[in-house]
């Protein structure tokens, strides 16, 4: 492999308003391995004792052009992309390198709330396995955070809240009732609370006499930017043996194509041509339809992943102490709003000013640092992170209607510390993530298509991603997951 270069970006915080945010992290001193401290490659055990700084992007040594060649090349690096690029490092003995055209975590993670929840999951629907294998890894995660002596809360942002699924009425009541019993059934810790045995457990939270809630105490959220942090610095512990390099800041412009055999060989980006052996992954969020698209343009592929932004807005009040959240929660029309499609509105759907339908539920979180987070919006508006006020101010009344004290306190008050986070989540229609090779082309996997749901899955994702290209038998149905058949 050619040799590379680090360097070291370190731009300033940005205290404003977050939109598809750069990422700035702290450096951290790591004296631990990655995932537990069984944790081994190739039989040796693995320590990450070195101090990182985050912001890389590993260029050529020289100015110009450089080539490159490794096992897997990835294209994006959001939590999938990142978590993809992890396993393969710790499961085997491939070489890794991440390309994106910005930072880590600058897409929908980045701008998310963070919660590792199955209270407003459905056992037996299409991605109850896989989100099921992702809270399993996830939780032993943390676990092993711990055993080595560390505190996930400090390194992650990992706090085991428990989840509230709420809702108002006797008949929302009645379905969360359901709910539970399924949720039990398929072997999660769940219990239905009354209006008043919910008020015990978030008294500033009302429901009416006749709400009440879905209770799963395990349920956790962390720091999604901790948590991508703590990954990237692991994975760059395998650059010193030649196994992981980054490239930031370098989009992808076209597909190296064999000339006797037209296989994928590689990618080529706006600096880099980076050969790969085994396999090229996209995993570009809501971008890798048009991006695959855009690549496969000139071959004689017909490619149209049909995944689609869809953006999201969520409020952070700084340091708020009007009152206190000890769980996690979300409304009931969350549910609905998550499988609302382009032509289907729920009861919930508001119409906003272009004539856009615009979903507005309520979530609420309170992070490690003691900020209020609320949510969250759904909307298809293209490609746009522009900051919409009357969106904010939706969130805003419809919080409101869950807590009541936050009527006293006008929004305007909050403006010298509040910031709005703007993603744009991966939309499928079907409702379920694209995870497979594309037809005819068994090298060139697709990884996308998570909505909001990227952080819960990552994991899962990644060991599929990782036993697809290994041969490994998998641990979570493939095909249901196939690109086959939902795209033209």
């Amino acid at each position: 492999m050619a040799s590379v270069t680090l360097h070291i970006q370190s731009p300033p915080l940005n205290h404003d308003v977050v939109s598809l945010p750069r990422n700035h992290f702290p450096v951290v001193t790591f004296k631990t391995t990655f995932f537990g401290s069984s944790l081994t490659a190739n039989g040796k055990p693995l320590s990450l004792r070195k101090t990182f700084r985050t912001q890389p992007v590993i260029t050529s040594s020289s100015s110009s052009s450089s080539t490159h060649t490794f096992d897997v090349v990835i294209i994006g690096a959001g939590i999938i992309g990142l978590t993809i690029a992890r396993q393969f490092l710790i499961g085997s003995d491939l070489s890794v390198a991440v390309v994106d055209k910005d930072v880590p975590c600058s897409g929908a993670t980045g701008a998310g709330q963070g919660y590792l929840w199955m209270v407003h999951k459905e056992p037996e629907s299409d991605t109850w396995d896989l989100t099921m294998r992702s809270y399993k890894l996830w939780q032993m995660f943390a676990e092993n955070v711990r055993t080595q002596g560390l505190d996930p809360l400090q390194e992650l942002g990992w706090k085991r809240t428990g989840s509230l699924l709420v809702g108002r009425t006797a008949e929302e009541a009645a379905t969360l009732k359901k709910k539970v019993k399924r949720l039990s059934e398929a072997g999660l810790r769940a219990e239905y609370l009354t209006s008043d045995a919910l008020r015990l457990k978030e008294p500033e939270l009302e429901v009416g006499k006749d709400g009440g809630a879905a209770f799963l105490p395990d349920d956790c959220q962390l720091d999604a930017q901790r948590a991508v942090a703590f990954i990237q610095k692991a994975n760059r512990h395998f650059s010193t043996k030649g196994r992981y390099a980054e490239f930031f800041h370098d989009p992808v412009t076209s597909l190296l194509r064999s000339d006797s055999s037209s296989e994928v060989e590689g990618v080529r980006t706006s600096k880099n041509t980076l050969y790969s052996k085994k396999a090229v992954i996209v995993a570009a969020g809501c971008w890798s339809g048009s991006l695959a698209h855009d690549l496969f343009r000139e071959s004689n592929i017909l490619l149209n992943v049909p995944v689609k932004p869809r953006k999201g807005h969520l409020v952070v009040l700084e340091n708020f102490s009007a009152f206190r959240l000890d769980h996690g929660l979300m409304e009931m029309g969350y549910v609905d709003h998550l499988h609302d499609s382009l032509d289907h509105k729920s009861s919930h759907s508001v119409k906003v000013e272009e004539g856009q339908a615009l979903s507005v539920s309520m979530t609420a979180t309170m992070d490690t640092m003691g900020n209020l987070v609320l949510g969250s919006s759904r909307q298809f508006t293209g490609y746009s992170t522009r900051v919409d006020e009357s969106i904010i101010n939706h969130i805003w009344k419809r919080a409101g209607e869950f807590f009541p004290k936050l009527k006293e306190l006008p929004l305007g008050d909050f403006t010298l510390d509040r910031k709005v986070r703007i993603g744009l989540r991966p939309y499928m229609p079907d409702g379920k993530p694209v995870i497979g090779p594309v037809p005819g082309l068994m090298n060139v996997i697709i990884a996308t298509g998570h909505e909001g749901g990227g952080l819960s899955m990552a994991l899962g994702t990644a060991e599929m991603v990782a036993d697809m290209v290994l041969g490994n038998p998998g641990t979570v149905d493939m095909a249901a997951f196939a690109l086959q058949g939902r795209c033209c």
